[in-house]
């Protein structure tokens, strides 16, 4: 029986897929017992699935991959553990700090005021120079050539096919360096809103780890808190932190439009090199955002200066690399699945609404319209709705990000600083102390902060 692309997506649901391959390549070399390893290239993709070698590289592939998934949770379990802790132990970080989901709201209708100013902003300075014009479609024995300058209140274009028509503002040389200040503006503001957003979640949530007795010890307005002291003590950090990446940020668009003068270059080297520089920012700039992201967690934390929380986040991390590691791979995963879950489930709900497969609306609605109002056109307000509900769900699903890191950065200064005596104790929970081996040694008075 030949085997199709059905039978691979059969096969491929099964709970074993390596003994299913297997299974199929010992079928057909029962069949075929052929010794010679024959490939032919072809259109036709079932043909490769009848060959048993194709099976026998399925089954090869799939168990080094298996094999290197088993070696990983063997040696990264208790990481792993840990990890899948902090997640837990964010949860409840933010079900304390239940103000901390409407907290995104503030630094985000800041950003939209930020980019609606930019727009009138770079608008006026692009038309702020004088108009030009030049000539168009002459014919060859008009008494001026194309591309002459012209006027347009003065051009006569009656028994002629030639045309003034507009090219650019153009006069004072200033525009541009004025249009280059408002772009690094436009930079370094909105990265000193995400700092700001960042910071005072890190503050929020440090309270809450810092809080001995759980939740008892809690202040009774952590974000409101945090954002005083944010506001009274750490804006030099933040619009230090936030320029580094507003110059990398410049850096990056100052290339972006020398490549896209270059486009038309013939110059090879040139553009080798444009591109490894490109490709060398952006993963500073990654690398900074970061870096800044954990520097602004202990700013929060010690209220040290920028650089100084910088370099022992740095040394920190760095320490604790592979605990790093396991913890940003697993918290993106678990994250994008939860922003994945709520866009599908609002998907599939505006299918069924605009479809009309939900009827329980059509009494209400006929109060207001008379008769219920149908789309042609439904996959149109499904995009839309979907790519909001992911942006919203983004927003949202930072709030855990940012407690899981600030949790986690909390979690190895304590295990560094203290060692579980009267007088150095441990402030995370139970099953922190259990995954990392820890524990207090003797009960700690109340009222211990």
């Amino acid at each position: 029986m030949p085997i199709t692309t059905r039978s691979l997506s059969q096969i491929f649901k099964q709970p074993s897929w390596v003994y299913c391959c297997y299974s199929e390549y010992a079928k057909l070399a029962a069949i075929d017992k052929s010794t010679n390893i024959e490939f032919e290239f072809t259109t036709n993709l079932s043909s490769y699935l009848e060959s048993k070698w194709t099976w026998l590289a399925f089954t090869i592939i799939l168990a080094v991959v298996l094999a290197i998934l088993i070696l990983i949770v063997l040696f990264l379990c208790n990481r792993i553990r840990l990890a899948i802790a902090l997640v837990k132990e964010g949860s409840r970080a933010v079900s304390n700090v239940m103000f901390s989901l409407l907290w995104p709201i503030i630094p985000f209708i800041l950003e939209v005021a930020l980019f609606a100013v930019w727009v009138v902003l770079a608008v006026y300075l692009a038309t702020s120079g004088s108009a030009s014009y030049q000539i168009a479609n002459a014919p060859p024995d008009f008494q001026q050539a194309n591309g002459t300058s012209c006027d347009i209140l003065t051009f006569d274009s009656e028994n002629t096919t030639a045309e003034c028509i507009f090219i650019e503002y153009a006069g004072d040389p200033n525009l541009f360096r004025m249009q280059i200040y408002a772009l690094f503006g436009l930079f370094w503001i909105m990265n000193f809103i995400v700092a700001l957003d960042q910071i005072v979640l890190a503050g929020a949530f440090a309270s809450y780890y810092w809080a001995f007795n759980k939740p008892k010890d809690i202040p009774v307005f952590p974000v409101s808190g945090s954002l005083w002291r944010t506001l009274r003590y750490h804006l030099g950090s933040i619009a230090f932190g936030s320029f580094i990446i507003a110059v990398i940020q410049l850096i990056r668009a100052m290339l972006d439009y020398m490549d896209h003068k270059l486009k038309g270059s013939e110059n090879r080297v040139a553009k080798f090199i444009l591109k490894c520089m490109k490709c060398c920012f952006w993963c500073l700039e990654k690398f900074m955002k970061f870096l800044n992201k954990n520097a602004y967690i202990l700013v929060a934390v010690y209220g040290k200066n920028f650089c100084t929380s910088a370099k022992n986040a740095f040394f920190l991390l760095m320490r604790n690399i592979v605990r790093v590691v396991v913890l940003d791979k697993i918290t993106d995963f678990l994250l994008f699945m939860g922003k994945l879950m709520v866009t599908s489930a609002v998907g599939v709900a505006s299918f069924y609404f605009f479809t009309g497969q939900v009827t329980w609306y059509d009494d209400y609605l006929a109060v207001y319209f008379g008769t219920v109002p149908t789309l042609n056109y439904f996959w149109v307000p499904m995009i839309v709705i979907c790519l909001l509900t992911y942006l919203i769900a983004s927003v949202f699903f930072s709030v855990y990000g940012m407690a899981i890191d600030t949790l986690f950065l909390c979690f190895l200064e304590d295990l560094e600083r203290h060692d579980g005596s009267p007088e150095k104790p441990y402030y995370m929970s139970k099953e922190l102390m259990k995954i990392a081996g820890a524990k207090n040694k003797k009960e700690v008075p109340n009222g211990k902060s």
